[in-house]
């Protein structure tokens, strides 16, 4: 990956580096044979032409589950992640963005990395739950990445996913049972049909999500939003 990046040099997005550690990922999700990974959607036919690829968040099985798309982006990620040694070195030379929760500050260099990295053609993907999820079911968004989205002019890419909560469940790192995980890339939103509604863009991608994940478990949309099940 050193060797890469040094011959990426050229290319302040450093989408090859980037790539070659998503492939890691990519390794450890292909090895697992208790995983069933399927992917279904359409994929864009240039990731150069950048996104804001947004995910619902179940589990840390979810980063090497979504390195499996045929792309790189930077991922937005806890900043304890990047002071792990080995790991959190790949993720900096990638081009990974540190957010430190709670922290204002951070929240605002956040998005001053990720128009940054956006200007470099690069795709940044962000988890607007801020968490992984305690059951599996869709959190609250945050809008802010549909907001910069709108601001920047710049189309958000959903993305589904169903299935790692029992991979790898947030009380531990021990693997689940055998589990089948589900991913569905979405067509891209334009931010010219949302004009100033972040908030807006924001709600019908989280109903979108919920909607694809209570298709695959049968159920109805009202089980997986976590949200409704709060307030019954």
């Amino acid at each position: 990956m050193a060797i890469t990046h040094w011959s990426d040099r050229s290319d302040p997005g450093k989408y090859r580096t980037g790539r070659q550690f998503r492939r890691l990922g990519y390794l450890m999700a292909s090895a697992n044979p208790a995983w069933d990974i399927r992917i279904s959607g359409n994929y864009p036919k240039s990731m150069r032409n950048p996104y804001i690829v947004v995910c619902n968040h179940q589990s840390f099985a979810d980063i090497p589950i979504v390195s499996r798309l045929p792309w790189d982006m930077k991922w937005v990620g806890k900043d304890t992640l990047f002071n792990i040694p080995v790991l959190g070195w790949m993720m900096k030379i990638a081009g990974d963005i540190p957010v430190a929760r709670g922290d204002r500050r951070s929240r605002a260099q956040v998005m001053i990395d990720t128009k940054e990295r956006l200007a470099q053609k690069v795709s940044v993907m962000i988890m607007p739950e801020g968490t992984r999820s305690p059951d599996g079911r869709v959190g609250e968004f945050n809008d802010g990445a549909f907001k910069l989205a709108l601001k920047l002019g710049i189309p958000v890419l959903p993305i589904a996913l169903d299935g790692s909560f029992d991979a790898l469940p947030k009380s531990g790192w021990l693997f689940g049972s055998g589990s089948i995980i589900n991913l569905h890339v979405f067509d891209p939103i334009q931010p010219s049909d949302w004009e100033n509604n972040g908030a807006g863009m924001c709600e019908h991608v989280r109903k979108t999500i919920i909607g694809k994940v209570a298709a695959w478990r049968d159920v109805a949309p009202e089980t997986v939003d976590s949200l409704t099940i709060l307030a019954g």
